[in-house]
Formats: structure tokens, C-alpha cells, sequence
């Protein structure tokens, strides 16, 4: 086994998979966006691959395009997820959560009776909101960025202090001396910061691993200092290797000047993938999702990427060479560098687009081999810690990524055989926490 094992999480939000095609395909329910047994399967799935993880993005508005396909968040994540706990064993649960809506009581509350239900494997994605829509459905505006952030470190300072106030000495209930619990250990917090506050204390006690993993996503500014604060798992979109390194560097040094230990937070990078037997069949297989998801708009923003306009009439005929002298691909974008290489190559238009070219992540539209294959040349150069999948169509995809990655993953050393432990701490490497981190410097926002 690695000295450095992956990490393995998935992206869910979708009961269809994250393509624009997938609720197209013929075998998929177009009314299941709100089926709560549709996760269940994907989480058992994913408990049967060992992942360490599932990450649900939340946003408190309709978002996506109603007009073109189902909504990206449908149902609450934490409602979902304590759904999926008591179906599940071992695999880590990780809602968002705002802290520009919820109060710290309500977030400290909500996820401590998430953790201790499925002995602790919760987590928290911690994001500050900043969509108009989502304030707008509050009553309230969009706070300055200062505001948003100070309110930020006012919550989850405060709600690790909650986590806190009923502590592991308070013990366990005592028939024989008729002592339930030790209540000098279950104390009040006290806590009032500019924006927010809490009396406290929590009803219930901590769970197994002490106190939710807190994930945070890679931003800028505020949010990076933020997040080497008080981020275990960095959710982060790179592009590139060479943007993941420079991610996972700067959050390192970042974490360090805070006070804590570097090798406890780790950089979950996005992939995703599209598997075959053959790298042919998956094009293929990607190619009836494109077409799924209309090939004229597809098409549409293949032109806007190669900087010519595609005739979805030729969309079966390889590009002319003038054609491809004459293509204006986007600077700096991987993807289009792959497209134009394709397009030399002699690939149709509907071709490139079975290459997965209008993918967000990095990724492989290939064989299992292959996907394996990206996935260690990025862990051997040291730019991740590990990677959070986004499936294309679940109806497949995410069995066949389980099915036939995982044990690849598994026989180079990259994956261990089974879980570490019972904890999503315990996934990740991480020691018990229970309360606002000691090491972090002097000025709390709140007190």
C-alpha cells in the first residue's frame, strides 16, 4: 500500500448523472430527480467500491435550467444523507451547509445528529453564499464580501465550540448509580460575535470520530484563508496538473502560517471519466449521451471552444484542412487542445465531442486502465491528495467505475482493499477533533 493512499469521494447532486444527456437516455425515469432511493443505490455503490466519501453541492434556489433539464440540487442534502445512513455502513456523508442562512445552533445541532447517527462518518462543506437568487428567497441582501466572511468565521468558530460543549468526560448513563451524565462536562458556550451567537450547550454527545469533517472548496482571497483555518478536504476544481499543484502548494503554505499541520488537509481534485471495453466504445457510449443532451447545442459550444462555427449538418464528416488552419481554439484550455488534436487526427465533430472535450474536469473518456492510468500519474507527481468523481450517467457509469477502476487502483497500491475504519476521519487520515482547533493563532471573531 501507498504511503500516500488516494483518496476516492463522489460528486452527487443528480438521480441521472452529471452529463445534460443522462435524463435524455432511454432507460432513465424522467421524474426521478426527487427519488431518495435513486442516492441510496449510488451510496451503496459506492460503499461497495470502498470510497471514502460522498459530497453533495447545495443551492438553496432552482438551480439550473428547468427549460433543458432536471435541477442540479433537488432535495435538501442533510435530509438526503440521513436517509442514506441508515442504508449504508461505512462510506463518508458530506452536505453543504450556508452559513449565510443557518445559524450556528441550527448547523451545530443538524450535523452532530447526522454524525451520531451514522456513527461518525458526517462531514460539512462549509460555503458562504453569494448568489442574489439565494438571499432573495431569504429576505435578505447580498452582504458585503467583508460581512460574508466575518460571518463566516463567526459560525463555524461558534458551532465548533457547540460541537464541543458536551464533552466525551460527561460520560455514559450509569443504571447502577442512577448518574445519566456528568453535567459539570455539558456547559453552555456563551459565544455572541457581531453577526451571530449561541448560549448552548448541544443535546446529544459527541459521536465516534469527535466533531464532523469540515470540506471547504478552493477559492480566492477570504475563502483560502478561511479554509487553511479550519478545512480537512479541499474541494477543488484544477484544470490542469499544473493548476492542481499550484493549488494544493498555496493551501499548504497557507494551512502552515495558520498553525496547523499541512498533511491534514487534503486536496480532493474533480475528475471525471466515461468508460468502455474499448476506448472506442467509450467514445461511443459518450457520443449517444451527446447526442441525448441535443447535438445542435453541443455543437454550439464545441464551435464557440474551437472558434469556428460547426454546421450540425457535417457533424459526420471530418473537418476539411483548411478548415482546421483556420480553427481559433481557446488559450491555455487542455480541452481544446484536444479538440483541435482530434480534428487533425480526422475525427468527426460528434467524434470530439465522444472524447468528453466539453467535460468541466479533467478526466478520460477511455478504458478503466485508462482512467487508472491519470489518476496515478497525478498521485505520483504529488499535485492531489485524491480525487472527487463525477459520474457522466449513473445508470452505468458509476457501477462500471467501482467495478473495474477501483480493483485496478487497488492491485498498483494506490487504494487500500477496505476501509481504514469506521470514521470519515478514519478514511481520511484525520485525528479525533472535538471543538475549535488549539493550534490555530489568537483572535477568534467570535467570544
Amino acid at each position: 500500500m501507498n504511503d500516500r493512499p488516494m483518496l476516492l469521494g463522489a460528486v452527487l447532486g443528480t438521480t441521472y448523472g452529471n452529463h445534460p444527456g443522462a435524463w435524455r437516455m432511454p432507460w432513465a425515469d424522467p421524474n426521478a430527480y426527487t427519488d431518495v432511493q435513486a442516492h441510496v443505490r449510488s451510496a451503496q455503490i459506492a460503499e461497495r467500491g470502498g470510497l471514502d466519501y460522498l459530497f453533495y453541492p447545495d443551492r438553496v434556489f432552482i438551480w439550473g435550467d428547468l427549460e433543458s433539464g432536471p435541477p442540479i440540487v433537488s432535495i435538501d442534502p442533510v435530509m438526503l444523507l440521513a436517509a442514506v445512513s441508515a442504508v449504508t455502513k461505512r462510506v463518508g456523508l458530506v452536505p453543504s451547509m450556508s452559513t449565510s442562512f443557518n445559524e450556528p445552533y441550527g448547523i451545530a445541532r443538524t450535523l452532530r445528529a447526522l454524525d451520531v447517527m451514522s456513527h461518525g462518518r458526517a462531514g460539512w462543506n462549509l460555503i458562504p453564499s453569494y448568489e442574489p437568487e439565494a438571499f432573495a428567497n431569504y429576505g435578505l441582501p447580498v452582504p458585503s464580501r467583508e460581512d460574508k466572511y466575518g460571518r463566516l468565521h463567526e459560525v463555524v468558530q461558534i458551532t465548533q465550540a457547540l460541537w464541543a460543549s458536551w464533552g466525551r468526560e460527561a460520560g455514559s448513563p450509569d443504571k447502577v448509580t442512577g448518574r445519566f451524565a456528568d453535567t459539570s462536562q455539558i456547559r453552555p458556550i456563551n459565544l455572541q460575535g457581531r453577526q451571530v451567537g449561541s448560549r448552548g450547550p448541544l443535546q446529544i454527545p459527541p459521536s465516534e470520530q469527535g466533531q464532523p469533517v469540515i470540506f471547504m472548496p478552493f477559492a480566492s482571497g477570504a475563502g483560502v484563508q478561511a479554509a487553511a483555518m479550519y478545512a480537512n478536504g479541499i474541494i477543488a476544481g484544477p484544470s490542469s496538473m499544473e493548476e492542481s499543484r499550484s493549488q494544493r502548494d498555496m493551501m499548504r503554505s497557507l494551512t502552515e502560517k495558520a498553525g496547523r499541520d499541512a498533511d491534514e488537509v487534503k486536496h480532493l481534485s474533480f475528475a471525471t471519466f466515461g468508460l468502455g471495453a474499448t476506448e472506442q466504445e467509450a467514445v461511443e457510449r459518450r457520443m449517444a449521451l451527446e447526442e441525448a443532451a441535443g447535438i445542435e447545442q453541443r455543437l454550439a459550444q464545441l464551435s464557440a471552444m474551437l472558434g469556428m462555427r460547426l454546421d450540425a449538418a457535417d457533424r459526420d464528416k471530418p473537418l476539411k484542412d483548411a478548415q482546421i488552419r483556420a480553427l481559433r481554439p481557446h488559450r491555455g484550455s487542455q480541452q481544446a487542445t484536444l479538440a483541435v488534436r482530434l480534428a487533425s487526427q480526422g475525427r468527426t465533430p460528434r467524434e470530439i465531442l465522444g472524447h468528453g472535450v466539453l467535460d468541466m474536469n479533467p478526466g478520460v473518456v477511455g478504458t478503466a486502465e485508462q482512467v487508472a492510468d491519470m489518476f496515478q500519474e497525478w498521485m505520483d507527481a504529488g499535485v492531489t491528495d485524491g480525487f472527487s468523481i463525477v459520474v457522466d450517467d449513473l445508470h452505468d457509469g458509476f457501477d462500471d467505475f467501482v467495478d473495474q477502476v477501483v480493483p485496478i487502483l487497488r492491485r498498483r497500491g494506490l487504494r487500500p482493499d477496505d476501509y481504514r475504519g469506521p470514521t470519515l476521519r478514519d478514511h481520511m487520515g484525520l485525528p479525533e477533533q472535538l471543538g475549535p482547533d488549539p493550534r490555530l493563532a489568537d483572535g477568534d471573531a467570535a467570544s
